[in-house]
């Protein structure tokens, strides 16, 4: 019993903020989460990748560790990812394979493992969300592109807050105490905003083909934790860290992924990751809770 209560404790909190967002959506259409954007992308962000990584309790070690797991996760969905999109029969397999192979780590997966595993399950969340982050401003525009854009990398906030926290933590630097108690206020602000606009996100995206939503959202909530079991046998990886890799292999497609094609994809592809990222989310509701579920079972 005691673990079902746990499990609640988790998940009501996020899932609740995902639903003041859709009522909110629902009520206002036209509400404008520009703001949102724009301070989770140029310092919320940012500042929980400082505090999440730097302030948890995390070694560099751990934090390595994760980063390249996680990085082997991406390549077996990436292969996963290709073949469901080649049955389906997409014609554009590079730009509709974001939303398959980079998770929403960041939006659900980072207060989901803070809630299961405290302040050092989200610190190793933040190391995973670093490679999310990364690869949403290089492989992502290079996939909706076509081609590699550096500019896009040298004006991203994160990606400068993901080498100051490396750096921190590989020469054991303590951050004063203001900014620790900055960066965490920061934090939970964005996780709140974030999880509300993830929320509204779901009253405006449409689902366009409803069967290769399907099939690929399959592939991104169910066979995504296959990938993260799989390697945590591999590696023979134990306790709360391996729950954190699970939860996170277990994320729904990110929303950032729609963004970004938004600016580098033409419309119809466009509109084919938004039916997966509100299919995957969906979906997302049910599988995740058992996700949840076993990692705190097995790995606590």
């Amino acid at each position: 019993m005691e673990i079902y209560i746990k499990l609640f404790e988790v998940l009501f909190p996020v899932f609740f903020v995902v639903g003041i967002g859709y009522f909110l959506g629902r009520k206002n259409p036209k509400i404008d989460t520009t703001f949102i954007t724009n301070f989770a992308a140029n310092i919320g962000t940012p500042a929980m990748i400082i505090y999440a990584v730097t302030s948890t309790g995390i070694t560099f070690d751990i934090f390595a560790k994760y980063f390249w797991y996680y990085l082997i996760a991406i390549f077996f969905f990436s292969i996963l990812g290709v073949v469901t999109l080649y049955l389906i029969k997409t014609k554009d397999i590079v730009r509709e394979l974001p939303p398959l192979i980079l998770p929403n780590t960041g939006n659900m997966g980072l207060p989901i493992c803070l809630f299961a595993y405290g302040s050092q399950g989200l610190g190793v969340s933040a190391a995973i969300s670093s490679l999310i982050i990364l690869f949403h401003f290089t492989l992502g525009v290079f996939l909706a592109d076509r081609k590699f854009n550096l500019t896009v990398i040298t004006k991203n906030p994160p990606f400068y807050a993901i080498i100051f926290s490396s750096l921190i933590l590989f020469n054991e630097i303590k951050l004063p105490t203001f900014i620790i108690n900055t960066t965490e206020w920061l934090m939970f602000a964005t996780i709140f905003l974030i999880l509300m606009s993830l929320g509204i996100a779901l009253t405006r995206l449409k689902v366009f083909s409803l069967n290769k939503a399907i099939a690929a959202s399959i592939t991104r909530t169910i066979l995504g934790p296959v990938i993260g079991i799989l390697l945590i046998i591999f590696f023979d990886l134990r306790g709360f860290a391996a729950g954190v890799l699970l939860i996170q292999c277990s994320m729904p497609s990110a929303v950032l992924t729609y963004l970004v094609g938004s600016i580098y994809s033409p419309k119809k592809i466009v509109d084919s990751i938004a039916s997966t990222i509100v299919v995957s989310t969906l979906m997302s509701f049910i599988t995740v809770p058992i996700v949840v579920f076993i990692a705190l079972k097995y790995f606590s």
